[in-house]
């Protein structure tokens, strides 16, 4: 089976569709019975895996390792921005993270595998619901390690791709360790005491104390870093107060923290809660502070890195990554599954493209091709033995090194 002709323009077809009907987290029922629809042919099917996903199974002709594929089922609380036929057409809710890409390439894998079934071993190909995950709410992926199908499951490799639009359509971003950041989300309520406005001195304001808050704690967590290390600090919602007439008795912010190494993690942890307190207590307010969706760093297997090094150049533009980006997933928890590969789909045309999380995000659709092509290489390998031996020389020296 080929990626040519009718079967490009069906995987066209998928992803505009799923582009038109977004679903938010763990309410992917359309998505899900779309997917039914075209799976359900092709292997054994099993639903409602963490409420709205699927896992399909397909067997090869004889027993051997097993390969599970990941996509991302759910959309992003945005309103689509684009002027596209195939915009969404469900108010708020946009596919603005490619998750509508990352489904048709599993599908594009899994009509591939079933046509030309391995000669050994089993794959899964694993919908996921709810990758998107706001304060204090449940991951997808851990609901997923709950249900019964993948408890006591292990899995030669584990793998997933993620659109990429600092890549262009037709490569393939690989990174040599740390896929994605750590994650650790915080909430900080301000707790104050109401007054009149005009008597100011009557109150405490929680809003003043907040906003002192936010200033303090940009500055202290840019102060407690080296510049080598890499750190994301966002707070990115900010709520209090009832009336313009009133000082405010309460106020709370949200936000994040991402980063890579565990002891800067754990340093600027206690940096932010420590600060958060000080400030309160400053201005005489009380302060509650909740950490949540504490989330460990992407990692990629050194041998599933080595795999794509050897064996995805001359079918996709193969781009080593040697600096990890930022970015969250909860794919991360399914590297309790087995060894993980985690690769960044190119997928920005000539005239570029918005940036993730945005309503005008979009694709060049010939990302379709690439992420298909590339998944089956690596499935068919780790299903073949072909892992590679040496690991160091497979995978590219980084920039500017010299041998010993």
């Amino acid at each position: 089976m080929t990626l040519e002709g009718d079967n490009v323009d069906g995987l066209v077809r998928l992803r505009r569709q799923l582009h038109q009907h977004p679903e938010l987290r763990f309410t992917e029922r359309q998505t899900a019975a779309t997917l039914e629809g075209l799976l359900r042919p092709l292997g054994r099917i099993r639903t409602g895996i963490a409420g709205t996903g699927l896992a399909l199974e397909i067997d090869g002709a004889a027993s051997g390792p097993s390969v599970l594929l990941r996509a991302d089922m759910d959309a992003y609380p945005v309103q689509d921005a684009k002027q596209q036929p195939y915009a969404s057409r469900n108010p708020g809710v946009c596919h603005a993270c490619g998750h509508d890409v990352h489904m048709t390439v599993a599908y594009g894998v899994a009509a591939r595998l079933a046509a030309d079934p391995p000669a050994r071993g089993s794959v899964t190909l694993l919908f996921q619901p709810a990758e998107e995950i706001p304060f204090g709410a449940d991951s997808g992926a851990a609901a997923v390690l709950a249900h019964e199908a993948f408890r006591d499951r292990r899995y030669a490799a584990v793998l997933g791709l993620h659109c990429w639009p600092d890549l262009p359509a037709g490569s393939l971003g690989v990174d040599r360790s740390t896929a994605m950041a750590a994650k650790d989300a915080f909430r900080v309520e301000v707790l104050g005491l109401a007054a009149h406005a005009a008597t100011p001195a009557l109150g405490r304001d929680a809003i003043l104390g907040l906003t002192a808050m936010v200033t303090t704690l940009h500055a202290a967590v840019a102060r407690a870093r080296n510049p080598e290390e890499l750190v994301a600090f966002n707070i990115g919602t900010i709520s209090g107060g009832a009336s313009q007439s009133q000082v405010a008795d309460s106020a709370e912010a949200t936000g994040t923290l991402r980063t890579h190494d565990p002891a800067v993690r754990e340093r600027l942890k206690a940096v932010i809660e420590r600060v958060t307190r000080q400030q309160a207590a400053a201005l005489d307010l009380g302060v509650r502070f909740t950490w949540a969706n504490e989330m460990p760093p992407v990692r990629n297997a050194a041998e599933l890195v080595a795999l794509a090094h050897a064996e995805l150049p001359g079918i996709v533009d193969v781009v080593d990554l040697p600096v990890p980006p930022l970015t969250t997933d909860d794919f991360a928890l399914l590297g309790a599954l087995g060894p993980s590969l985690y690769v960044k789909l190119g997928v920005t045309g000539e005239r570029g493209g918005a940036p993730l999380h945005s309503g005008a995000f979009d694709v060049d659709e010939r990302c379709l091709v690439t992420g298909v092509a590339a998944l089956e290489r690596l499935t068919r390998a780790v299903l073949d033995g072909r892992l590679c031996a040496d690991v160091a020389d497979a995978v590219p020296a980084p920039a500017g090194a010299v041998d010993a």
